[in-house]
């Protein structure tokens, strides 16, 4: 099993017995070597699948090491076996532990609008006219909970009143959060770290459990995620933290690079070992890579190298503004399909900011050609799967106010904004939910027969539902429900036209499908009860924000963090100028060294050919600004690089007396017949 590995691999899936951190340059096997290592760990060292935990980020690496995991070891020896996320874990423990954190069974889990909704609600201001100022305080209970700090600590040690109405604002909502039955995203580290630490016999449960952790991308962790580590690894001490200093790109949303270091302190017989080999790029845009991010401060020192030949210098055009870099980049694009028939998601287009896209996006849409965009709407975070969502929530969690407030005029039932205020102090007065104050007799105190008739109704026929999903087929309950809401003659009457309606109502059925799947199970896993489901798809809404799109035969167009994890034979790494790529901020908070790893990123994405472009002039508010041309460029090395004065690819079929404009529609016009 090991004969492909080389000699630096082979030594970080064979130490066991003490902390291992193992320092994985871009493209050099890290995966391989977890996935490995967990084979090891099976099959030589005689561990139980399931005392072992693989953690990561993304639902998407987890996914991937659970496939390769699965064809290392196979049944019934992999049983039991944990790859899942940070935050999936974190939920495990938050429900066999709820009691203890003073929740409910059945709680929900707020993603970034619900919190929003709740924090607007806490300061009693309208989301849509201090959409900033929320998303910025909630930004800061996100640092916060990362951190690790408690309302009432910030309250306490607030050395001004600024800081002090926000740590007001944490506490107002973590109360609200609380009374909601519900957690949010960083509770799901948070709270396992609080029960671990309040309650050290769900810690022994736990510890008992795993005897062996390995965690991925070990330098985007957190403090928060960092003390769950410790926590769980305990006495034993026996785990394997996988990452690179030169990769870390998240300090934004509160990772800490700097626990690469931490981790040594804390653990004198830490060993370590480097990934050096890269399996990915041509050895001239390593050469390059590495020359740029030595400029950098290290935490540990490394030199990725490669045995693939050195390859096409690295290409740094100079273009007049911003929409000929996308028209001269496309054409070249085009030109170079059609030289090496090279299929087009093997292309790839890197920028630092969203708002590059646009440009590329007229362009490719001009050229008739196919693209995937990085930040595109999940089908969870759609409106109508939201709708749907928010019953189901109330379901699983009658106290769950925010999906109460999302679904009692969705379809419309005639209940207007008094209404809904009256109700709302009503069951404040009383100190209970929304959905339990329909069904009190006193409402009829406070608003018409006709309107409390409404309300009760609806309460009655959902929790009939939800107690019937426990009792009966919940697939054959949910469709009896759905039914009576009448919600595609609420999409009709919501949409622009009937197509679009029809759409919408598509999706839907798309996602009940999807849900009944989970209830009902497949041959390939097990059926899972109302609540699991519920969880699951709540989780996967958050961890999924943005869709994970790889059509084949599509160009991709996407930012420099969320291309992290994925490599490409060609890529065109954009605007390369001093306020975008550094950042206009990571200049103005001297977090330079940030931008330089998020450039490193970016070059070493490509696996044969790297193109660098940056413009004269850009387009701002209606005018152009001239521009500077970013540091990052001069610190590239003159022998692996050229900047030429031009991008052409000479392709013979092509006739030469084509030039400009007509070159481009010569080229869009063969590669539309080629394509059919």
């Amino acid at each position: 099993m090991n004969s492909h590995l080389n000699a630096a691999q082979r030594e970080a899936i064979q130490h066991i017995h003490s902390p291992l951190l193992v320092i994985a340059g871009a493209g050099s096997g890290k995966t391989r070597v977890i996935t490995h290592k967990i084979a090891h760990l099976i099959h030589e060292e005689h561990f139980k699948a399931k005392q072992i935990a693989a953690i990561t980020f993304t639902n998407k690496a987890a996914r991937e090491m659970q496939h390769r995991v699965q064809s290392l070891i196979k049944a019934p020896l992999n049983k039991g076996l944990t790859v899942c996320t940070f935050h999936s874990l974190g939920l495990q423990i938050v429900k066999q532990g709820y009691r203890h954190l003073g929740l409910r069974s059945k709680f929900s889990l707020f993603d970034t609008e619900d919190s929003l909704n709740l924090l607007a609600q806490c300061a009693e201001k309208k989301m849509m006219e201090h959409a900033e100022q929320l998303k910025q305080t909630l930004t800061q209970i996100s640092m916060w909970k990362n951190s690790l700090i408690s309302p009432e600590k910030l309250i306490q040690d607030a050395s001004d009143e600024q800081l002090y109405r926000n740590a007001l604002s944490y506490q107002s909502y973590q109360e609200r959060l609380q009374l909601y039955n519900a957690v949010d995203f960083d509770d799901l580290i948070r709270l396992p770290n609080v029960l671990f630490s309040e309650h050290p016999e769900e810690l022994l449960k736990w510890q008992g459990k795993l005897h062996y952790l390995l965690v991925d991308e070990y330098q985007d962790t957190n403090l928060s995620q960092f003390a769950l580590i410790k926590h769980l690894c305990g006495i034993r001490q026996q785990f394997t933290l996988v990452g690179d200093d030169d990769q870390a790109i998240y300090a934004w949303r509160g990772a800490e690079p700097k626990l690469l270091q931490q981790i040594q302190q804390d653990f004198p017989s830490l060993k370590v070992v480097k990934l050096e080999q890269n399996y990915r790029s041509k050895q001239t845009i390593l050469n390059a890579a590495n020359h740029l991010i030595d400029h950098n401060t290290h935490i540990f020192s490394k030199k990725l190298w490669s045995q693939h030949q050195q390859g096409e210098k690295v290409r740094v055009i100079k273009i007049d503004n911003d929409t000929m870099e996308a028209r001269t980049i496309i054409d070249h694009i085009i030109q170079h399909k059609l030289h090496t028939g090279s299929p087009l998601h093997d292309y790839a287009i890197l920028y630092r900011s969203n708002h590059q896209a646009r440009p590329f996006e007229q362009a490719l849409r001009e050229a008739n050609l196919p693209y995937n965009l990085s930040g595109s709407t999940s089908d969870f975070m759609k409106t109508e799967i939201k709708d749907l969502a928010a019953y189901l929530r109330l379901m699983l969690n009658p106290e769950d106010d925010n999906a109460f407030l999302r679904c009692i005029n969705t379809p419309k039932r005639e209940l207007g904004p008094k209404t809904i205020e009256k109700l709302t102090h009503y069951a404040r007065q009383r100190e209970t939910s929304l959905l339990a104050a329909c069904l009190e007799m006193g409402l009829t105190q406070v608003l018409p027969a006709k309107t409390t008739d409404v309300l009760h109704e609806f309460a009655q026929t959902l929790m009939q539902t939800a107690d019937n999903l426990s009792r009966s087929d919940p697939i054959e309950c949910l469709q009896i429900y759905i039914n009576t809401l009448n919600y595609d003659a609420h999409l009709l009457e919501n949409s622009t036209s009937v197509k679009q309606a029809e759409k919408r109502m598509e999706n839907v059925n798309h996602f009940l499908n999807w849900l009944y799947r989970l209830l009902k199970g497949t041959p390939e896993s097990k059926a899972l009860s109302f609540e699991k489901a519920m969880h699951r798809m709540m989780l996967i809404d958050i961890l999924d924000a943005q869709n994970k799109n790889n059509e084949e035969g599509a160009l991709v167009l996407s930012t420099l963090h969320a291309a992290k994890g994925l490599e490409f034979p060609y890529v065109y790494l954009i605007g390369l100028e001093e306020g975008i790529l550094p950042h206009e901020n990571s200049i103005a908070n001297d977090t330079i060294e940030e931008e330089r790893r998020l450039m490193y990123v970016g070059m070493t994405r490509a696996q044969d050919e790297l193109t660098i472009s940056w413009c004269e002039k850009r387009k701002k508010q209606g005018g152009w600004y001239t521009t500077e041309m970013s540091r990052f460029l001069s610190e590239l090395p003159d022998s692996e690089t050229v900047w030429p004065n031009s991008l052409s690819v000479k392709a013979p079929h092509i006739d030469e007396s084509l030039n400009g404009h007509s070159c481009f529609n010569a080229l869009k016009a063969m590669l539309s017949q080629e394509e059919e």
